[in-house]
């Protein structure tokens, strides 16, 4: 029996790493993704080897069609994929009046268009294996309906992938694929977290990249096998 894959996309730094480093520690051989920085990406390479000698690094812009092919059609190469993590996102803070076209359409892109592109790839693959776990990486309180100034495009996208991952965890059931989300809060390196953000949060302390990596480690586990279209909230009560 083939060990089984799991890919996570923009996994070479922070919470995709951690997830990688989590997932390589249970049983599964970790696909790293990147698209900029080749001497981070080789760094972590080398980091996540000491665990997983089998684990890959595939350079790739899953913000686009062409990018996220390339991506599955090397990644397949490797064995089968049971394991999706939608991880990459672009944040950006910026009035809505600033906020240009390009921007609009990169935070989009970045966000939603690639967790879509990427489940569109791999769910056929699932299906026909009959199993699989899709976790998408979504942001605090993306279900809420909520005015969110200054990050309009993120927000959207974030509530996009949602609404995707609860679509799919009916749709992709009979076939035996499990699909969730988990929405991280002020996460310590992230792009939008600074220390004044502890102040905000009940349980006194910024989030770790571990902490989100330990949840999904969870959610690929058979102590999970009742739960499908999820959404778990890891952001130690910020913003109750």
């Amino acid at each position: 029996m083939s060990t089984p894959h799991a890919l996570i996309t923009g996994s070479t730094r922070g919470i995709g790493l951690a997830i990688a480093s989590q997932l390589a520690r249970n049983g599964y051989v970790p696909i790293l993704n990147y698209v900029h920085d080749d001497e981070r990406a080789n760094h972590a390479l080398a980091h996540l080897q000491h665990i997983c000698t089998g684990t890959r690094l595939i350079q790739a812009d899953v913000a686009t069609e062409s990018g996220v092919q390339s991506l599955f059609e090397r990644a397949r190469e490797y064995g089968p994929i049971e394991v999706l993590v939608n991880n990459v996102g672009k944040f950006l803070f910026k009035p809505f009046l600033e906020t240009s076209l390009d921007e609009w359409s990169d935070i989009l892109d970045s966000n939603l268009t690639s967790t879509v592109l990427c489940c569109k790839q791999v769910l056929p693959f699932m299906r026909a294996q009959h199993k699989g776990h899709i976790i998408n990486i979504a942001a605090m309180h993306a279900s809420d309906v909520r005015a969110r100034p200054n990050t309009l495009p993120y927000a959207i996208a974030k509530s996009g992938v949602i609404h995707l991952t609860q679509t799919l965890a009916k749709t992709e059931a009979p076939y035996g694929i499990r699909v969730n989300a988990v929405c991280p809060g002020f996460i310590a390196g992230g792009d939008h977290t600074n220390p004044d953000d502890v102040a905000k949060i009940p349980l006194g302390r910024l989030g770790q990249p571990q902490d989100i990596a330990a949840v999904i480690r969870f959610l690929v586990s058979e102590e999970s096998a009742y739960m499908t279209g999820a959404i778990l909230e890891i952001h130690g009560g910020a913003l109750l």
